[in-house]
This record gives C-alpha cells, sequence and structure tokens, in this order.
C-alpha cells in the first residue's frame, strides 16, 4: 500500500509556477513553458522523522526479504515513490550493488581509498533498472487504475531497451525499442529480444531514434520510457543514498560518473541532496562527469563555463557506444548539479578509454567501455592533482563488461581501430608438452601487472 504520510508529484523544472502534477498520466514537460519535469516530495513531512531514524530504517530494510523493501531502490520508497501502492510495485531485486574496494589499481594511481559502484551487478546488467524499475510500477498503477497503455516505448543505445523489457515482461506489458541499427553490442541486441519487446533498428544515431521516440509519445497510450521522464531519476538517485549507506553513512570526497544523456548526473545529485536536506549527511561531495571525446557536448559547455546554453553535437562512432549522445536530454539538470556540487567535466579518447579499462580488468574488474571513461577521466584528475592520494573517491561503474565481450575480444586481439592495445594479453598456443607447459609458467615476464 502508498505511504499515507508522504507524498510526491510533478513539477516544472524551472520552477515557472507552484503547479502540481500527478505521477501517472503521459506528461514530460512542463504545460505552461515546455520544460523539463522533476518529482518534487513534500521535505516537510519526511523532515518529521529526524536523519538517525532514516538511517536505522533503511539499514533494516537493507536486502531483506519484506516485499517490497529489499530492493535497493525500494527500500527508500518514503522518497521514491510513496504513493506507489506496494502491490503495483514492479521490482526485479534491483540495487544492493557491490561496492569494490579498487585496492591494487588505486596503488597505481597513488590512491588509498577508491571504490568502483559496481551498478551493472544488476538484472539486466546496468544501472538502468534503478530508474526502469520505478517508472514500470508507475505505468502498472497506472493501468490497474483503468489508465489505457498501448505500449511503453523508449530509445536506446542499448542499456535503456534491455532494462524496459525485462521489466515490462515481468508485468505483463507491451514495450517498443528504437535503436541505433548496427551500432550497439549483440548482447545488447538481443535482451529486448528475448524479453518480447518489439525492437526497430533504425538507421540513425540515438538522437535520431530520440527525436522519433517524442513523436510517438504524442500518440494516444503511448508511455515515455527515456529520461526526460523525471521518474526514471527518483530511482537512480537511490545509488547516492546507497553508496553513503556502504560507508556507514560517510559521504565520499569524489564521485565519478560516465555522462550521456546526462540523466544520471543530476540522480547523483538529488539523492545527495535529500540526505543533507533531511539529516543524514552534513557535506556534499563533488561530482566530475565524464564524457567520451567522440560525443562531448557537456564537456564543450563546460569550457565555455555553460555560456549560450547546450550546444549539440554529431556524435562520433565510439566504443562508448551508450553515450554516444551528442543533444542530451537532461542537460540542464546536469549543468545545476555540476554548479551545486563543485563539480568538474572532463574527457577520454577512445585510446584513454580502453587503456584505462584494461588497467582495471588486470587489477580484478571486467570494466564495460563506459566505465573505461570515466576511469580515464580518474587518472586525469589525479595525475594533475585535482584529486588527492588521501581523498575517498567513488567511481560510477554503470554496466556489466559482460554485455561488451567484442570489445575485450577486440582489445587482446588488437583490432580495434587507433588503440594501441598496450595492456592486450593473448593464449600462448603450446604443444601438449611438459616441458613448454613448464617453461611458460616460469618464465621470466610472469610478473605483477596493472
Amino acid at each position: 500500500m502508498a505511504d499515507a504520510p508522504f507524498r510526491s508529484w510533478l513539477r516544472c523544472f524551472g520552477r515557472c509556477s507552484s503547479d502540481e502534477y500527478p505521477l501517472e498520466g503521459f506528461l514530460y514537460r512542463c504545460p505552461r513553458c515546455h520544460d523539463l519535469l522533476e518529482v518534487g516530495h513534500d521535505i516537510t513531512a519526511l523532515g518529521t522523522r529526524s536523519g538517525d531514524t532514516w538511517k536505522a530504517l533503511f539499514d533494516a530494510r537493507y536486502k531483506r526479504t519484506e516485499w517490497p523493501y529489499g530492493s535497493g531502490v525500494w527500500g527508500k520508497k518514503e522518497w521514491v515513490g510513496p504513493t506507489i501502492d506496494s502491490a503495483n510495485v514492479v521490482s526485479l531485486d534491483e540495487g544492493g550493488t557491490n561496492l569494490f574496494w579498487a585496492e591494487r589499481y588505486g596503488r597505481v594511481l597513488g590512491l588509498d581509498d577508491l571504490w568502483i559502484k559496481m551498478c551493472g551487478n544488476s538484472h539486466s546488467g546496468s544501472f538502468k533498472d534503478l530508474g526502469m524499475t520505478v517508472l514500470v510500477s508507475v505505468v502498472k498503477q497506472m493501468i490497474a487504475r483503468g489508465t489505457p497503455v498501448r505500449a511503453v516505448v523508449c530509445a536506446s543505445t542499448g542499456d535503456t531497451s534491455a532494462s524496459l523489457a525485462a521489466y515490462c515482461a515481468v508485468a505483463g506489458i507491451p514495450s517498443v525499442v528504437l535503436l541505433p541499427r548496427g551500432k550497439i553490442s549483440t548482447a545488447q541486441l538481443v535482451q529486448p529480444l528475448a524479453n518480447g519487446s518489439r525492437v526497430l533498428a533504425l538507421d540513425t544515431d540515438f538522437d535520431g531514434c530520440m527525436e522519433i521516440v517524442q513523436q510517438l509519445v504524442a500518440e494516444p497510450g503511448v508511455y515515455l520510457a527515456n529520461s526526460l521522464n523525471p521518474l526514471r531519476i527518483e530511482g537512480q538517485k537511490t545509488v547516492a543514498v546507497e553508496i553513503v549507506q556502504q560507508f556507514d553513512w560517510a559521504v565520499p570526497d569524489w564521485v565519478i560518473i560516465p555522462g550521456g544523456n546526462l540523466g544520471n548526473v543530476s540522480a547523483l545529485g538529488l539523492g545527495f541532496h535529500m540526505m543533507r536536506d533531511l539529516g543524514l549527511v552534513e557535506r556534499l561531495p563533488r561530482i566530475a562527469v565524464a564524457q567520451v571525446e567522440a560525443a562531448n557536448p557537456l564537456y564543450l559547455a563546460y569550457h565555455r563555463e555553460f555560456a549560450g546554453g547546450l550546444t549539440p553535437v554529431h556524435a562520433r562512432p565510439t566504443l562508448a557506444t551508450a553515450i554516444q549522445i551528442g543533444n542530451p536530454v537532461s542537460y540542464p539538470r546536469a549543468v545545476k548539479t555540476i554548479c551545486e556540487f563543485n563539480g568538474v567535466v572532463e574527457q577520454a579518447t577512445e585510446d584513454e578509454l580502453a587503456d584505462a579499462a584494461a588497467r582495471a580488468d588486470q587489477a580484478g574488474l571486467y570494466c564495460d567501455p563506459h566505465t573505461g571513461v570515466a576511469l580515464a577521466v580518474l587518472e586525469k584528475l589525479v595525475a594533475r592533482g585535482e584529486i588527492l592520494p588521501s581523498q575517498r573517491v567513488v567511481v560510477i561503474s554503470t554496466a556489466s563488461g559482460l554485455k561488451f565481450n567484442e570489445f575485450k575480444v577486440g582489445y587482446h586481439d588488437g583490432t580495434l581501430p587507433a588503440i594501441a592495445s598496450r595492456r592486450a594479453n593473448r593464449p600462448i598456443e603450446l604443444a601438449a608438452r611438459y616441458g613448454d607447459v613448464r617453461a611458460a609458467v616460469f618464465s621470466r615476464d610472469l610478473v605483477e601487472t596493472v
């Protein structure tokens, strides 16, 4: 059932008015000014509980079995969707992902306290599950209350489509995904097909798919699942709460996150703000947004000090396909977050992202290329002294490396264009003779890598 003392609603991100709109419906922009929407919460009501009370409640629920609170998202239900009936929650036990202490990798960089938040250790293999559980739950509640929904639709570079397909399959809701043909990994393409989505592969890029999706959702009963819809951001903000919870409610000094459509950046900021506003923490971290050089509109705007607003770019081909986005819909949200968190924006080349991913892999990770972008930016910030050796740093790993095996194979085979593959590791083919095997095992080049 819904949490009666608390409520949430939609409101204009630009705050052009005090109007409130229900979460349930087909509204994605402000009816007055066409600005983005955000979810509002009654902070006064939430503040009737102390910060320590919220901590104790969230800790008591964490990864337990009482529905739906064992989810890393729904364990914070009052902060996410208090008006959603628990019977309508569509959850796949999202959240609760490993906070990996990257000790060996950090030591190479000169960092004592480096952590990787493994958001890809989830049902569909990416952080998108955190937001999709909220969005599909609201759609299920709309249907339960008599609102016709023909289909839920998204444009995607892979991960959003996989997550949408999985959650809609569980709820029995039709889903449609628009993908740029030939520009996502095989695993990412197969996931929505396996879960029964109608998959449309278009001869365009993500931005082209998104243009068509925004026309589709003007049709009756077609519901938008992209991060233009603020419900996605509500679920994704819980990663900030979970990171701090896993540190026994201590705030890290830095959080580094890959940026494409930029909803995840603003979500991270919302989570930290909510914790501070409600007395769970006293300070905010710095946030670094990592963009790939081939699709870097936020990076370019940052170096203009955001003067003139967003100038979309033509996103060029990149190994980091999920962030190959030249016209990010959540740009205004991301700029607000960067300014509030004393943030920075840095970029990485294809060679830099591949090299950083390989270096981290040799310390026990298995990085997707988008996490490679964040790691390459981490290395740059450390090298120029912006991140200090004593500071606690968390890098958000957005997806499972297992979805990008072609990237790994190409790196170690040395077949990725313009990639030096400095840390390539290939099988040594030998005859089945003990002497040859022993010589290979005891050769002098068998030394610690990274």
